[in-house]
């Protein structure tokens, strides 16, 4: 394609040039967890072709080096190619060839060609599907679980804190029977645990690696045993079960498996977006909201309003949620994309895909280091108003049946006096009995014994 200058002092060649003047399109570059990623499996790739007698050791060993140079993350900035690029991802797959070839060069005192030796037995089509794989595990299992892991510990702190506390519940964002901090707290853990396991469930399938099909499934031009050997080096290296995808086909011309993580990490988001607002709204006011709670005081809320104090921990989870959930659907498209035997969004699933998966993993983290760790509550607040909520009246349904209940509930309501006082009076029973069948927590801890027994 003719001379084209490259600047002096980069580790790139020709074919990043191309790709910095031809894709000037978003101004984003490659995620670094990708990258790094893609340099784990430029190692392999070397020492596999070692192994298996594709290049001489010296020559493979200062490839391997260099790329573990890459992996490091010690050259992210000569990875300039914008995400919106070439639907291969063969940009920044000869971003990474350029660039480990130049190190390579600089060890070994002799050339190294980014194509024939450094790309040796790869194509980009099985390299960059086999990278996201490769960044969205290692970010699975070193970033979002261990932050969802850590934030189910600490809402089970802030129970053993706080979850004795009784408060009326919510339905509709209406008044209902009471509950107890522990089980509303609770069902957020169980939502953490469950997002856990979701993601858990799609590392099997998030383990099989494309390397080895290289252009169109066939494996031309890799030996045959090279996927394998990759396979099994990262497995090493990493510790994580990678394998080879018993389908190379499949594993070019769909990214369903990048979809399926994508859609659970979209569940994850949609829990934590659940967690933050109900946090937002037992902590409004504090005069004129719910006042159930006070979050940790962590910066000025107004530039106007003095003492103004912002629940802005739940707030940025909320845009992170939001984030992720438009990350997906770009993921679902991008998934669609598959066009006979290649998916051609590849860089689009990554870049959104571990930005997800990097939200997810800082939200949770977020939520359990400077939310549940430093909540407060308000008894005063919890208690008066349970005295006043006319929906526990529902616990004489059994006695005195549910028009006259309700009755005594729009009575009381309309008057603000406790429901015990009005009962007293309508229905002539007796006062400590009325307290015992009223009494919150002893209709909170029943549905709790309820649902232990279910």
């Amino acid at each position: 394609m003719g001379e084209l200058r490259v600047p002096a002092g980069v580790l790139w060649g020709a074919g990043t040039q191309r790709a910095i003047g031809n894709f000037d399109i978003g101004g984003i570059a490659m995620p670094g967890a990708f990258i790094r990623a893609l340099g784990l499996v430029k190692w392999a790739a070397a020492r596999a072709n070692a192994g298996l007698g594709e290049l001489d050791a010296a020559l493979a060993a200062a490839i391997a080096d260099a790329a573990l140079e890459v992996a490091e993350g010690r050259h992210d900035a000569q990875f300039p190619v914008d995400v919106f690029q070439t639907g291969s991802g063969t940009s920044s797959n000869m971003n990474a060839n350029e660039v480990i070839a130049s190190l390579a060069e600089r060890r070994l005192g002799r050339p190294v060609h980014p194509n024939d030796h450094v790309n040796r037995g790869q194509s980009s089509n099985d390299t960059v599907p086999t990278a996201i794989h490769v960044a969205a595990s290692l970010g699975l299992t070193h970033q979002v679980l261990p932050a969802l892991e850590g934030l189910a510990e600490a809402v089970d702190r802030a129970v053993a804190r706080v979850g004795h506390h009784v408060k009326t519940g919510r339905t509709h964002l209406m008044d209902a029977l009471p509950v107890t901090l522990a089980q509303e707290f609770g069902a957020w853990r169980s939502q953490v645990l469950d997002c856990i396991e979701r993601l858990h469930d799609c590392e099997p399938r998030l383990h099989r690696l494309a390397q080895g099909a290289t252009a169109v499934g066939t494996g031309l031009n890799a030996h045959p045993d090279f996927g394998a050997t990759v396979a099994r080096l990262l497995s090493e290296r990493t510790g994580t079960g990678f394998v080879t995808a018993p389908d190379p086909f499949v594993a070019l011309a769909c990214q369903d498996t990048l979809v399926e993580l994508s859609g659970q990490l979209r569940v994850t988001a949609v829990c934590l977006t659940k967690i933050a607002d109900d946090l937002r709204w037992m902590n409004s006011g504090p005069l004129a909201g719910l006042g159930e709670i006070t979050l940790p005081a962590l910066q000025p809320g107004s530039s106007i309003m003095p003492g103004k104090v912002n629940p802005v921990i739940p707030e940025a989870v909320a845009m992170a949620g939001a984030a992720v959930i438009g990350h997906d659907a770009s993921v679902a498209v991008a998934g669609q994309s598959g066009n006979f035997q290649l998916n051609v969004m590849l860089p689009l699933l990554a870049h959104a895909l571990l930005s997800s998966e990097t939200l997810v993993a800082g939200a949770a983290r977020a939520l359990a280091e400077r939310v549940f760790e430093g909540l407060e509550v308000r008894s005063d607040r919890l208690g008066a108003a349970l005295s006043c909520n006319p929906v526990l009246v529902t616990a004489l349904n059994p006695v005195i049946g549910y028009d006259r209940a309700a009755a005594i509930a729009k009575r009381a309501y309309a008057e603000g006096r406790p429901i015990v006082d009005v009962a007293a009076e309508e229905t002539g029973m007796d006062r400590l009995e009325l307290e015992r069948l009223l009494d919150p927590a002893r209709l909170a801890m029943r549905a709790a014994r309820a649902g232990e027994g279910s």
